[in-house]
Order: structure tokens, then sequence, then C-alpha cells
């Protein structure tokens, strides 16, 4: 069945808004994993506006499932990933100033770049999945930097679902096979929720994981974290069926 990762970005944005520990980042990710996520995902950035590099080191030692970092690959970025190791690194071409990851990799124009980082975080025996869009000219050359997976980009997915699902997840059907076709894994996310999450999850192949944060965190505050993963994993399990 497709992996469920909680992204915990949201509960740092609320800690910060306040100040001081509470809600405890490191409480929420273990809460996630007890709950019945499969994995933990958080997204740093260097401004630390939600996540802080720190976060990253404290919730590191303590997960069973697995942890996945996101982020552009600064130095500071590749350092840090390098010092706690999670088991995936997902790499996203995001400036500092952006809200929330807009956009994919251009493997073609970034091919020389992600290779070595690519090779670089892989030397630390951590698997590496690029965020991806649509486009089959980047999904192709995403293999030849030597990433494990690629992560589709879902925002235009969650846009189109409401009109027309069938035409809206088409390309990533498409886009599921070439990455199948390429050797590479498949994982998704953004904007993925209790309406639009079973439907994607049936119908694209072969896919791995959904990292869920935003939507996720919110329907936590009315029907609680436990219940709302649990129900996150009831419309996984109902896409197999």
């Amino acid at each position: 069945m497709t992996r469920l990762s909680v992204n915990i970005n949201k509960i740092a944005t609320l800690r910060n808004a306040r100040g001081g520990s509470v809600p405890d980042v490191l409480e929420a990710a273990l809460n996630c994993e007890r709950f019945g996520a499969e994995g933990v995902t958080v997204h740093p950035r260097p401004d630390e506006r939600h996540i802080r590099y720190q976060d990253v080191r404290d919730i590191a030692p303590h997960l069973q499932t697995e942890f996945n970092v996101e982020g552009y690959p600064s130095e500071d970025f590749l350092q840090l990933v390098e010092e706690v190791k999670p088991q995936q690194v997902t790499l996203v071409p995001d400036p500092p100033d952006v809200l929330t990851s807009n956009a994919g990799w251009d493997t073609l124009a970034e091919a020389d770049f992600l290779k070595k980082v690519v090779k670089r975080i892989k030397g630390s025996g951590i698997r590496v999945s690029l965020f991806m869009e649509c486009n089959e000219d980047f999904i192709n050359a995403a293999a030849a930097t030597g990433a494990d997976r690629i992560e589709l980009y879902t925002e235009e997915y969650a846009r189109g679902y409401a009109y027309d699902p069938d035409n809206a997840v088409a390309p990533y059907v498409v886009a599921a096979e070439m990455a199948a076709e390429n050797g590479l894994g498949l994982n998704a996310g953004h904007d993925l929720n209790l309406d639009n999450l079973e439907f994607f999850a049936r119908s694209v192949p072969g896919l791995l994981e959904v990292s869920i944060g935003h939507a996720l965190i919110s329907d936590a505050l009315y029907y609680g974290l436990e219940n709302t993963i649990q129900m996150y994993l009831r419309k996984l399990e109902n896409a197999q069926r």
C-alpha cells in the first residue's frame, strides 16, 4: 500500500508564532508515528520560519519509521542531512523567499548540479528523491542524475480534481509510467487531502509514498491528530481495493 508520510512543518509554524516549545515538534513527530503514519517529513528553510535545523537534529534519533527531509541543496542543508542521515532526502528547487514549494526541477538545465548533489547525498547511504512536475523530458532526464525516486508535485491535480478528476489525474498517470520505465520510484505531494487522495492513489500506478502536511494538520484541528491520520490511511487502503 502507498505509505503516508506526515509533514509537520505547520506544527512548527504554530510553535514559532508564540515562541517557546509549545506545541512540541518532537512529540508531534513521535505521535504521528504512534498513530500509524509510516513516515515523517520536514522541510527546513534557511530562515527557519517553521522547522528549524535543530528540530531535524532532535527528531532524527527518535523515529522508528522513515524520516524524509526536504529542501534546497545549499551547503548548509547538505551538511545537515549528512549529519543526521535520514532515510530519504527530497530535493526541492525553491529559493529561500518562496511561501511554499511551487515548481519542480528542470533536470536538463540543472543536470550537472544535480548529479553532483545526488552523488554526495547517496554517499551517506541516503535515498534521494527529486521534486518534479509532469514534464516528460524532465522525468526522462531525472534518472541520469542518479536519483532513486521522483516526487510528483500535485497542486495542479488538486486544483483540477473538483472539476474533472479523470482529466486532472491523466498527466500523473503518464508521469508514473515514465518514471517506472526509467527505473525511478514514485512519491507525490502538495495539496493532497481527504477529498482527492483516494482517487489519486487509485489512479496512479506504482505510487510508493505520499507526503501530506497542510491539509492533514488542518484536519487535525477538527478531528484530532490520531483520528485524522487514520482517516488518511483509510483513504489509501480504499485505493487498493
